[in-house]
């Protein structure tokens, strides 16, 4: 079978695990090149490498080049089984992205399948643990996605430590999604959890994120006693329709204080653009939605990870995308 040919350039490890994902779903072969290649460190990292290794595990397959630091990989797919499974990252690298790598391929499988991952939950650079259970899956169920995760232990950046269990439902074919409106505001939720930190980090940054945006259901909540220590903002917004959840994260010289805000002011922002989907959540539905066939929905202007994602989908299945700009600057994705 002819291999399909991907340049990494320009894109980062979203394009492997889409690549990875749809070789595993189809069948077809891919090789990329250049991979992270304008990252400041290029080629694969070691949560990379974990989510190579998996694919190979779970879908009997081979991958040419897969050690760290390689910018050039080669993967076939074989024939992905359902099963009990166990992978650790070794680093703070995201549990959640690792999550979304695999989920596409064991959907497909024959049957049910369960996850341990270990490394990050919580990392300023992926969707945190909650965004995953509250958000994606959620939208995931519309199109007849079954999976569930939950959350053994949080694993804050850079130390990591953190463990997710999740189990899946094989499923026969996806269907398509459409949403355009989110509806009404039925509840806004605000938590700050926080490991190994005192307590009034925690405290000015839920003060902070209340002051910029308000809501009747806001707490604090300390983690239990684990590795590293961490602090986080999760400001989730229930809709009739949909939900969306933001987050921000704790930093070295970052103050407490502007942590909350940019967690509330990113829900704020969604909540004004009258669009039914976020953007983290839009990356992440573009995969299920080609594998549907058919789907749409309404979401903020777009990052980069859009169209790149897109490229690579349009590679693997017959399908297209297009991006219309609707009313007060939404954008309307679509695919057929």
């Amino acid at each position: 079978m002819k291999l399909i040919q991907l340049d990494g350039t320009d894109g980062g490890g979203q394009m492997l695990r889409t690549a990875l994902s749809l070789a595993m779903v189809t069948g077809q072969p891919f090789r990329m090149t250049s991979i992270r290649g304008k990252r400041p460190k290029p080629g694969l990292m070691r949560q990379h490498l974990t989510c190579v290794k998996a694919a190979c595990e779970i879908s009997n397959g081979t991958a040419d080049g897969a050690e760290i630091g390689s910018t050039e990989l080669v993967f076939r797919a074989g024939k992905t089984c359902g099963g009990d499974y166990r992978f650790s990252i070794g680093t703070a690298g995201s549990t959640s992205l690792l999550f979304q790598t695999l989920l596409p391929a064991l959907l497909h499988a024959g049957g049910a399948s369960t996850l341990r991952l270990e490394g990050g939950t919580h990392n300023p650079l992926a969707p945190p643990f909650e965004f995953i259970d509250r958000v994606f899956l959620p939208a995931l169920g519309k199109m007849g996605g079954r999976a569930t995760v939950s959350l053994v232990q949080s694993g804050f950046a850079p130390v990591g430590g953190g463990i997710i269990e999740a189990t899946i439902q094989p499923c026969e074919k996806l269907a398509a999604f459409h949403l355009h409106e989110p509806g009404e505001v039925k509840s806004l939720v605000l938590r700050v959890p926080s490991r190994n930190l005192p307590i009034h980090i925690a405290g000015r940054i839920l003060d902070s994120a209340l002051a910029q945006y308000p809501c009747d259901d806001a707490s604090v909540e300390i983690r239990e006693p684990g590795p590293g220590r961490g602090v986080c903002c999760l400001y989730e917004a229930v809709f009739e329709h949909t939900s969306e959840l933001t987050s921000a994260f704790g930093e070295t010289n970052v103050t407490a204080e502007r942590v909350g805000r940019r967690a509330a002011k990113t829900i704020q922002d969604f909540i004004g653009s009258g669009a039914a989907v976020g953007r983290c959540l839009a990356d992440q539905l573009l995969l299920p939605m080609a594998l549907a066939g058919e789907g749409s929905f309404t979401t903020m202007a777009p990052d980069d990870h859009i169209p790149t994602n897109i490229s690579v989908i349009e590679k693997f299945l017959p399908v297209r995308f297009s991006i219309e700009t609707a009313d007060r600057g939404k954008r309307v994705i679509s695919v057929r």
